[in-house]
């Protein structure tokens, strides 16, 4: 029998599922979940990303992301979470990936997406990227809108964990106490 192309050597099936996970949602859940019965080995990638602000440094993201796949049924799959601030195709070869898991929530995605997969695939044309759709009931979740409902106190636990929206309370509560307002964030 013929090995998959997304195989690697040891016969292991690894994905890489990159994000800046800031925080990490129900949507982006649905999705680790889905992913992982496509793989042996699930590389969860927390992109550094300074460039995009993000409310919360590259380790509590990591703990975030940790924490809350902890207990996920990933159907025999394992996962492992790690940092990376290269070029998502070389930590994708540094982790013998030989998938890029990518979800798409709305067509607007698409585009965007579908440019990055082709200038990864001139990068590196044995690296598949694989498209999963959000499911319906998380296709409108995003990361920034949860963190613009949450700091101006609106309920966001219909989008992340109980966890992650503590973690989102207490940062916004943080904020509220240092002057820095509703609007601004801090790294």
């Amino acid at each position: 029998m013929a090995t998959s192309q997304t195989e690697t050597s040891t016969g292991r099936r690894i994905g890489v599922y990159p994000g800046t996970f800031d925080p990490i949602t129900n949507g982006h859940m649905d999705i680790i979940q889905r992913a992982a019965r496509q793989v042996d080995h699930l590389i969860i990638g927390v992109a550094r990303n300074a460039g995009k602000g993000p409310l919360y440094s590259t380790d509590e993201r990591v703990a975030m992301v940790r924490e809350d796949v902890a207990g996920l049924n990933a159907g025999g799959a394992s996962i492992e979470v790690r940092a990376f601030d290269n070029l998502l195709m070389h930590f994708a070869i540094e982790m013998n990936a030989r998938v890029i898991i990518r979800g798409l929530r709305a067509v607007s995605d698409f585009e965007y997406e579908f440019q990055m997969a082709g200038m990864n695939a001139r990068l590196n044309p044995k690296v598949e990227t694989i498209f999963l759709m959000s499911s319906e009931k998380h296709q409108f979740i995003s990361s920034r809108f949860v963190k613009e409902i949450g700091r101006l106190g609106g309920d966001i636990r219909h989008f992340v964990s109980a966890r992650v929206a503590e973690r989102l309370a207490e940062r916004f509560a943080l904020e509220a106490g240092n002057g820095t307002g509703p609007t601004t964030s801090q790294t």
